[in-house]
């Protein structure tokens, strides 16, 4: 019976110690040991990091949970590589060996994804300090959308027309971004318009004043004002400043104002000029 076990054990071993890979000249020799306690390492540690998401994201939000998989995705990949280098040298393989010809190859591959590795650690600072959340407004190269989802490398947005805009992440480090709602949804807009020299204007000011607050997506608080803004060249300009709770419409609420002044304006028989110029022709001595 000993004797049975002792060559089950001695054919276990000899399998394990068949070489698979040892090159000429080389002191590294890949085994099938070493193959398979790098598999169960790699086994055994995805077991526990899935574990581990799992305990810590329990009693996360889901916007809470989907950042915290982004940078655990990321991580994920270190600890595996690490995990590899530890059970090779723990089976006696001289890593240094096999870190030196990776370490050059790192270094090309590094300068190949670039701007890869820009996009995911941009993504990586955009997550952890909430400067963009799904749901913000934001402006970018002069595209207005909503944030659909924040990933690793890129960012989705909705525009208004329904297109989705993919941005790399490193776009919102390097260039200058607007968020709409990075205080709150409401914002401030406003429309100018410019009437005839000669108008009333506080009877203009009064109509600007009704077409917004009669207006239903507008807010009644803080309250709308209207600024004389400049004697323009043929014009009287003003503006009138409103806010609203949803900048996603903001151009359709113009829109709807813009048509409310001119009917208002049509109305009370106040006139919007339009730029003109006289020409008088000097007959020739």
């Amino acid at each position: 019976m000993e004797t049975a076990f002792k060559d089950i054990l001695d054919s276990i071993n000899e399998f394990l110690s068949y070489k698979i890979y040892s090159p000429e000249g080389s002191p590294v020799d890949i085994t099938v040991g070493i193959v398979v306690a790098v598999v169960i390492a790699i086994m055994v540690t995805h077991l526990v990091l899935k574990l581990f998401r799992k305990v810590v994201t329990r009693n996360y939000s889901v916007a809470d949970k989907n950042k915290f998989i982004s940078i655990f995705q990321f991580i994920k990949y270190i600890i595996y590589v690490l995990v590899i280098i530890f059970t090779l040298d723990a089976a006696g393989i001289n890593v240094t060996v096999l870190l030196t010809p990776l370490a050059a190859l790192a270094v090309g591959i590094g300068f190949a994804l670039q701007q890869l590795f820009q996009d995911i650690m941009s993504g990586l600072l955009i997550i952890v300090d909430k400067s963009l959340q799904v749901g913000d407004i934001i402006e970018v190269d002069d595209k207005v959308g909503r944030v659909t989802s924040v990933k690793l490398r890129t960012t989705r947005v909705e525009t208004r027309g329904g297109r989705i805009l993919i941005v790399p992440n490193h776009k919102f480090m390097s260039d200058p971004l607007f968020n709409w709602t990075q205080n709150g949804n409401i914002i401030r807009d406003d429309v100018k318009v410019g009437v005839a020299y000669g108008s009333d204007v506080i009877l203009v000011k009064k109509l600007l004043m009704k077409c917004v607050r009669e207006h239903s997506g507008t807010l009644e608080f803080p309250e709308p004002f209207v600024l004389f803004e400049n004697f323009g060249d043929s014009s009287l300009d003003f503006a009138v400043y409103y806010y609203i709770p949803d900048s996603f419409s903001a151009p359709l609420m113009r829109s709807d104002i813009r048509f409310e002044i001119d009917k208002a304006f049509r109305e009370h028989d106040i006139s919007i000029p339009f730029p003109q110029r006289d020409v008088h022709m000097i007959p020739p001595q």
